[in-house]
């Protein structure tokens, strides 16, 4: 089993300076350096909030943040992925043998002690496929890694993976207000969560009314909304709470 790691390992300096800069600069006759000695912190708070208040975010594209996240499935970087807005580097399964692969379990299995044993053992069959796949592939003449890149799809999408992204604070915006809601799936859920809190702890004033749809005013679910704002509200306050 595996447990959800969320590193962001670098971003753009000052992040909030800089969009607040970058706005300004539409209407400024001065330019950006002698705006940045003269830009006080008091300042880039009052700008910054004035801006998000109107909707204003293409300054927010100079903003990137990278992150190194380990712990999650298959199934949950194919989610990941879907936002394209970003870049992205995840660990092959072409060139490293997973010689013991790590797992996800979902809640809802962990906690059926019947459940889990199904599924725990679905895993080891999985792991001991692909090695007996492995090793006649070889015997048969193939390379290992030809070996492991056909043996792989015996594996499931439990399988846990680890992946490096990069996306700016607009994408991230976008990212957070679809995974940061009750209605999407738990894993990518709890990832977006933990992206968030590395966020505001670097970029606390761009990123103070990030979240979903609800938080930031009305959700936009319509007819599937989850009716229950208050919980992703409490969530984020918390998590502001403790930064």
């Amino acid at each position: 089993m595996s447990t959800l790691k969320v590193k962001l390992i670098a971003h753009t300096p000052e992040p909030d300076k800089v969009v607040s800069m970058a706005a300004k600069l539409c209407y400024s006759h001065v330019g950006v350096e002698e705006m940045s000695e003269k830009m006080t912190n008091q300042e880039v708070d009052k700008f910054l909030s004035m801006l998000m208040s109107l909707g204003h975010e293409s300054p927010v594209e100079h903003t990137s943040f990278t992150f190194a996240i380990e712990g999650i499935s298959r199934a949950c970087s194919h989610q990941l992925v879907r936002h394209r807005m970003a870049s992205y580097s995840q660990q092959s399964q072409r060139y490293v043998k997973l010689s013991q692969f790590e797992y996800i379990i979902p809640p809802t299995i962990e906690s059926d002690e019947k459940l889990k044993q199904i599924y725990v053992q679905a895993m080891d069959r999985a792991q001991s496929d692909y090695n007996t796949m492995v090793a006649e592939l070889i015997k048969n003449g193939r390379t290992e890694k030809e070996a492991i890149e056909d043996a792989r799809y015996v594996f499931p999408n439990a399988c846990e993976t680890k992946i490096v992204v990069t996306m700016n604070a607009r994408s991230l915006f976008n990212f957070f207000e679809h995974r940061c809601c009750e209605r999407a799936q738990w894993e990518i859920r709890e990832l977006a969560y933990k992206m968030l809190e590395e966020c505001k702890k670097s970029a606390p004033i761009l990123f103070r009314k990030c979240g979903p749809s609800c938080y930031k005013g009305s959700c936009k679910e319509g007819k599937m909304s989850c009716k229950k704002p208050e919980i992703s509200r409490n969530r984020i306050e918390q998590m502001e709470l403790q930064i």
